[in-house]
């Protein structure tokens, strides 16, 4: 594999700091339980603009480090480090964020001799993507000696790409897309401003702030004390197996397609478009995977809690609300029934999961704390869909227009993990990243009901 070159590296502070962010910022049940997975690794792919101003490098990099810095006024913990405090009788390790003794938030700039096209023409994700983020295989407790966030910013020969990796432990999905918007929105006010010859004493304004303050279990928190001598009882370094890595795109006609069929298989209205399409990649994968009849298999969805908790957390909480529901059953199953009859399986998985299932699953996380490891928590049979199409990721824009793609890094990868991205078209349209073994790949590739659904593949 090829790797960028790199150019040069910096750290970036908050562009000043507030009273909040002088405080220890604790981790609550569904932070902690992150510790031992990988960083969050998405990132941007731009084209280069047709007709390049002077300087347009030297330029764009200026105005991302300074919209970095005004967007972590707001986003604070991402510019700190974690720290742990110990005792060993009994034992007790309890982690939390310090703000205040860091030298920030990384800032790496990097070459590398490719095209756009390099990268979006062949038919599998060129294994060069990896290195367009930082943190390769760090879990989130190595952020005690790493940066809880670094932006990569990767020069190729006609495009940019902003790969960002954040620290799992202070952010979820929603959490990261959210600070991606406002940073986005920063450095438009930014530029702006500059091209008005205006002063940006107001440009880190945002309309939606992050909220810092942490929701914990009644009774519970700040400081959760983990039943650990060492961190080395609860972190486990995961290596992928060789996988292929490949974007399937469905049109927003094709999704409402499956949807219709769907319901009526069910004879319901129920069930949303993303179950169906989840129902469909599951059933395929399956049957690709050429599973013994017997073999139980399961399709996981990553969901939000926020609308979900009584009261509701707002959208802006930053932090880790997330949990996995999961729908199971044999293969055989599986395939001797259609569509429709999967996909009220995984619709009944979701609506099951309210606030009461929430809070009792943090009930039995505190009186005996699992730290999430991939080998033990996702079975070598399941399906997991990640991220959501609903974030707002094509909307980001720093200068170059709106992105042609969206990818991520080696984090988080397995047989099976299947990561879901809007369609770059909108309208409902979507692209799943699937990682797979090279020859359940293959047979996915040849299994008809699902190619059927592609409307175009990368």
């Amino acid at each position: 594999m090829n790797s960028t070159s790199p150019v040069s590296e910096c750290f970036v502070k908050p562009h000043h700091s507030t009273q909040d962010s002088t405080q220890l910022c604790h981790l609550t049940p569904w932070d902690l339980a992150m510790l031992s997975v990988h960083y969050i690794q998405k990132g941007l792919l731009f084209k280069k603009p047709q007709n390049q101003p002077q300087n347009f490098t030297q330029n764009l990099l200026h105005d991302l480090k300074h919209s970095l810095s005004l967007t972590l006024i707001h986003f604070y913990p991402l510019a700190g480090r974690l720290v742990t405090h110990q005792t060993q009788d009994p034992p007790s390790y309890s982690v939390s964020v310090d703000c205040v003794n860091s030298p920030g938030a990384k800032f790496i700039h990097a070459t590398v001799d490719l095209t756009v096209s390099d990268i979006l023409s062949p038919v599998d994700v060129p294994p060069i993507v990896q290195s367009f983020f930082d943190h390769d295989r760090a879990v989130s407790h190595d952020g005690h000696h790493v940066s809880l966030l670094t932006i990569k910013v990767t020069e190729l020969i006609d495009g940019v790409f902003i790969g960002c990796s954040m620290n799992h432990s202070l952010a979820d999905g929603t959490s990261y897309w959210n600070f991606f918007n406002a940073w986005s929105k920063i450095f438009q006010s930014h530029s702006q401003s500059k091209f008005k010859g205006e002063q940006d004493v107001d440009v880190a304004n945002i309309s939606h702030k992050p909220i810092h303050k942490r929701w914990f279990p009644q009774g519970c928190g700040p400081i959760i004390n983990l039943p650990f001598k060492h961190h080395d009882e609860f972190v486990c370094r995961f290596e992928a197996p060789k996988l292929r890595e490949r974007i399937f795109h469905f049109s927003a006609e094709s999704i409402a397609k499956l949807k219709a069929k769907a319901n009526q298989e069910s004879n319901t209205t129920k069930i949303s478009s993303f179950q169906s399409l989840s129902a469909l990649v599951w059933r395929c994968i399956t049957r690709a995977r050429r599973l013994p009849h017997d073999r139980k298999t399961s399709c996981k969805l990553a969901m939000n809690n926020r609308s979900r908790m009584e009261p509701p957390l707002p959208p802006e909480y930053f932090g880790n609300v997330l949990h996995a529901v999961s729908a199971a059953m044999t293969a055989g199953e599986l395939l001797e029934h259609d569509l429709g009859w999967a996909a009220w399986k995984i619709h009944l998985a979701v609506v099951n999961h309210n606030n009461g299932v929430t809070l009792e699953f943090l009930k039995e996380w505190l009186k005996s704390p699992v730290i999430y490891q991939h080998a033990r928590f996702f079975e070598p049979a399941s399906v997991m869909m990640g991220s959501s199409p609903r974030f707002n990721m094509y909307g980001n824009e720093f200068g170059m227009g709106k992105a042609v793609a969206v990818l991520s890094g080696y984090a988080n990868k397995f047989d099976g993990k299947v990561t879901s991205y809007p369609g770059r078209e909108g309208g409902g349209s979507v692209d799943l990243e699937m990682c797979l073994f090279p020859d359940s790949m293959c047979a996915l590739e040849s299994d008809q009901e699902f190619m059927n659904a592609v409307s175009v593949s990368n």
